[in-house]
C-alpha cells in the first residue's frame, strides 16, 4: 500500500474506535444526570446508587475517549499535512472553541462532580454533573461543525496566492444545515446508545446480580424508562435521518446515488433491500427494491428525480477534469443498509422488551440476560458504520465541493496526505492499532468488572446522606 492507503486506514481505525466512546459519553451524561436530580428531589437512595454505578461506568468511558480522542488532532499534522495547510483557517477554529470553550467545561466540572460529595451544597453539586451535560453537548456541536464543513464547505473563499482556503463567515460555519441535522441525527444515536447500555446492563443486573430490595426497585425503573426512551431517540433518529438524505441529495449527488447502487438517473427511483452480485465491479445489481422510496428521501416527491452514478460522474468530470469520482460502492451500499439495519434492531428489542416487562415484569426466558448484553453492541455498531458511511461516502474528496459555494473550495484526498515515507506511516499503523487494542481490552476489562461488582463498588462506604470519604471519593473517581 502506498502511503495515502496507509494514512486513510490509520485515521478510520482510530476514528473509529473513537466513536465508540462519544455517543455513550453524550447520551450517559444526561441520563447520570438525571438520575442525580431524581435522588436530589426524592432523597430515594435507589436513585443515589444509580447515580454512582452508572456514573462511575460514564467516568471511565470519559476517559478513554479522551486519551483517545488526542491523537485525532495529531494526525492532521502527521498524516494529513497538506489537508491541514490547505483548510487550517476554517477547521482550526470550531476545533479551538470545542477545547477552549467545552471541553474545559466539562472537564472542570467533572472534576467537581467527582469530589464534590459532601464539599458542595446539594444543589450546586447537582448543577455540577448538568454542566458537564453542557459542556459534552456544546462540544459534539463544535466537532460535528468541523466535520459538516468538509461535507458543505461554507463561510469561506479560495486565496489563489496562498493556495488556501480562508474563512470569512464564521457564523455560516456554525450554523451550516448540514451541521445543525447531523448534530440532532448525532445526538439522537448518543440518547439511544446510553439507552441501551442503561437498559442492557439494568435488566442484566436484575437476572444475574440478584440485587437486593433497593437496586432491584432502581435497576426496574432503568430499565423500563430506558426502554421507551430508546424508542423515542430511535423514531427521532428516522426523522432527523430523512432530513439528512434530502440535504445529501441536494449537496453529495454522488454519495446518494451511491448508497443506492444506482447506476442510472432515475424518477421515482425505489429503495433497494438487498444487492446480488459483485458492487465492486457494477451498480445494477439492486433487488427487492420498495419502490419510490428513494426519490422521496432525496426529494420529497415519490416520483422525483434521482441523478444515477454514471451520471453524476460524467457531470463531475466535466466540472472538475478527468477522474473517477465514483466512491467505493460495495462500502457505500452496503454501510447504509447496517447502519439503518442495527438501529432498527435496537428499536425492536426496546418494544419487545416493553411487552415482555408490562406491568412491571422481568424477563425471564433462557437467553434473556444475554441477550441483554448483546443488543448494546446494536447501537455502537449502527454508529460506527454510519460514520463510516458518511467518510467513504464522500471519497474521492476529503472537503467535497459545494454546488452552490465557492468553485475552488475543495480538495481530493489524494491531495491532502503527507509527503512521508510509506514506511513510516506503516510503522505509525501498526503502533496505534496495537496501542488501541490494548486499550479496547483495558475498557472492557473495567466496565465488566465494575458491572458484575454493581453500584456496591462505586459507593463502597457511603453515609447515609451519600457522602464520601478521602478514600472512598477516590475509590469512586478512579
Amino acid at each position: 500500500m502506498d502511503v495515502l492507503d496507509l494514512a486513510r486506514w490509520q485515521f478510520g481505525i482510530t476514528t473509529v474506535y473513537h466513536f465508540l466512546m462519544v455517543p455513550l459519553t453524550i447520551g450517559l451524561s444526561l441520563l447520570v444526570a438525571w438520575y442525580h436530580t431524581r435522588w436530589h428531589r426524592t432523597g430515594d437512595e435507589a436513585y443515589l446508587r444509580l447515580t454512582k454505578f452508572f456514573g462511575k461506568l460514564f467516568l471511565i468511558n470519559f476517559a478513554m475517549g479522551v486519551v483517545t480522542g488526542i491523537v485525532q488532532e495529531f494526525q492532521f499534522g502527521m498524516g494529513w499535512s497538506d489537508y491541514s495547510r490547505f483548510v487550517g483557517d476554517i477547521f482550526g477554529a470550531p476545533l479551538a472553541m470545542e477545547a477552549l470553550v467545552a471541553f474545559f467545561l466539562e472537564s472542570t466540572f467533572l472534576g467537581l462532580w467527582i469530589f464534590g460529595w459532601d464539599r458542595l451544597s446539594p444543589r450546586l453539586h447537582l448543577a455540577t454533573i448538568w454542566a458537564v451535560t453542557a459542556g459534552t453537548w456544546i462540544s459534539a456541536y463544535f466537532i460535528i461543525a468541523a466535520n459538516s464543513w468538509m461535507q458543505h464547505p461554507v463561510g469561506a473563499v479560495y486565496n489563489a496566492t496562498t493556495g488556501r482556503a480562508e474563512m470569512v463567515d464564521v457564523w455560516a460555519v456554525l450554523t451550516n444545515n448540514t451541521a445543525l441535522w447531523a448534530y440532532a441525527h448525532v445526538l439522537a444515536a448518543s440518547v439511544l446508545t446510553a439507552a441501551t447500555f442503561v437498559a442492557g446492563i439494568s435488566l442484566w443486573s436484575l437476572l444475574r446480580n440478584r440485587p437486593g430490595e433497593v437496586d432491584a426497585r432502581g435497576f426496574g425503573a432503568t430499565m423500563r424508562s430506558s426502554l421507551w426512551i430508546m424508542l423515542v431517540s430511535g423514531a427521532f433518529i428516522v426523522f432527523t435521518g430523512h432530513f439528512q438524505a434530502h440535504l445529501m441529495f441536494q449537496q453529495q449527488p454522488m454519495k446518494m446515488a451511491s448508497a443506492e447502487a444506482l447506476c442510472q438517473s432515475q424518477d421515482g427511483a425505489g429503495l433497494s433491500i438487498i444487492a446480488i452480485g459483485d458492487l465492486s465491479n457494477e451498480c445494477d445489481v439492486r433487488s427487492l427494491v420498495i419502490p419510490g422510496v428513494t426519490s422521496f428521501l432525496a426529494t420529497g416527491n415519490w416520483d422525483g428525480p434521482v441523478p444515477g452514478v454514471n451520471d453524476t460522474n460524467a457531470a463531475y468530470q466535466e466540472m472538475y477534469g478527468p477522474g473517477d469520482y465514483r466512491p467505493i460502492l460495495v462500502v457505500t451500499y452496503w454501510s447504509f443498509r447496517w447502519m439503518m439495519g442495527f438501529g432498527f434492531i435496537a428499536m425492536g428489542a426496546a418494544l419487545l422488551g416493553l411487552v415482555l416487562s408490562r406491568k412491571r415484569r422481568i424477563p425471564h426466558f433462557k437467553f434473556a440476560a444475554p441477550l441483554a448484553i448483546a443488543v448494546i453492541a446494536t447501537p455502537y455498531l449502527a454508529n460506527s458504520i454510519g460514520w463510516i458511511f458518511t467518510e467513504m461516502g464522500r471519497q474521492p474528496w476529503v472537503v467535497a465541493p459545494n454546488p452552490t459555494g465557492e468553485f475552488q473550495v475543495r480538495l481530493l484526498t489524494a491531495d491532502a496526505v503527507s509527503s512521508i515515507p510509506a514506511g513510516w506511516m506503516l510503522i505509525s499503523l501498526i503502533g496505534f492499532t496495537l496501542v488501541y487494542g490494548g486499550l479496547a481490552v483495558i475498557e472492557v476489562a473495567l466496565l465488566k468488572r465494575y458491572v458484575h461488582a454493581g453500584p456496591d463498588a462505586a459507593m463502597p462506604a457511603a453515609s447515609g446522606e451519600g457522602g464520601l470519604d478521602e478514600t472512598d471519593r477516590l475509590t469512586f473517581a478512579y
